[in-house]
């Protein structure tokens, strides 16, 4: 049983080395690539101003989180929560940086790069020439992006676990080969059937096979024309 954890940040803006802070954290527990239900959410004073620019992304003003806990004091329950499991981002680069940056000045020890899972990466590689946004993956797998109309990081969330399970291969799972106890007999499969999953068939758009064309023409001598 492989339990990781999925997770999003909310921030003042784009980079902790110049003093932005974070304001939102939302981290989902996933077993085996799959929800359990237990998730942390929790909003977070910056201690400086939330610039314009950052409020169009993710709808918060400082009005909004005055009262709410500081970093440093939500820290030790983060840590609890996400314990020493691989930690899922979209471009968790940026999420690291920051929830380190954070962790640092909150003189608590900084998650190890080790434990970084980037969905950005794996999709770049799965779809190489396309575009690979959140919103561009929700597309490709025609997951409902109705509510999305701010960056919310719970929501964020759940949208990325669709996201991440769909980039590992989908819903199936407990396909694998047993022998009965006692061994020596034939291996046979086992499927345990999911059940509502719906097809998602992947059809990109003129623009995405445009794209794809773009990038298969800078490679040089491709086996497949061999």
């Amino acid at each position: 049983m492989k339990r990781s954890i999925l997770f999003d940040t909310e921030t003042t803006g784009l980079d902790p080395k110049k003093g932005d802070r974070v304001i939102e954290i939302a981290a989902l527990e996933l077993i085996d690539d799959l929800p359990t239900g237990e998730h942390f959410r929790v909003l977070i004073h910056p201690e400086r101003d939330i610039p314009e620019e950052a409020t169009k992304v993710h709808g918060f003003t400082l009005a909004d989180l005055e009262g709410k806990p500081r970093f440093h004091e939500i820290a030790d329950e983060f840590l609890t929560f996400i314990g020493q499991d691989e930690m899922i981002a979209h471009n968790a680069r940026f999420d690291f940086g920051f929830l380190n940056a954070e962790l640092e000045r909150a003189g608590r020890p900084v998650l190890s790069l080790d434990r970084m899972v980037d969905t950005l990466d794996i999709a770049r590689e799965r779809y190489p020439g396309l575009p690979n946004s959140l919103d561009a993956l929700c597309r490709r797998f025609s997951i409902d992006l109705s509510a999305r109309t701010t960056h919310n990081a719970l929501l964020d969330c759940r949208l990325l676990a669709e996201v991440y399970l769909e980039l590992m291969g989908g819903r199936q799972r407990g396909l694998g080969l047993m022998v009965e106890d006692g061994g020596g007999g034939p291996a046979a499969y086992s499927y345990e059937r999911v059940i509502g999953r719906t097809p998602r068939p992947i059809v990109p758009s003129p623009e995405e096979l445009a794209a794809h064309s773009r990038f298969l023409e800078k490679l040089k001598e491709p086996i497949w024309f061999a």
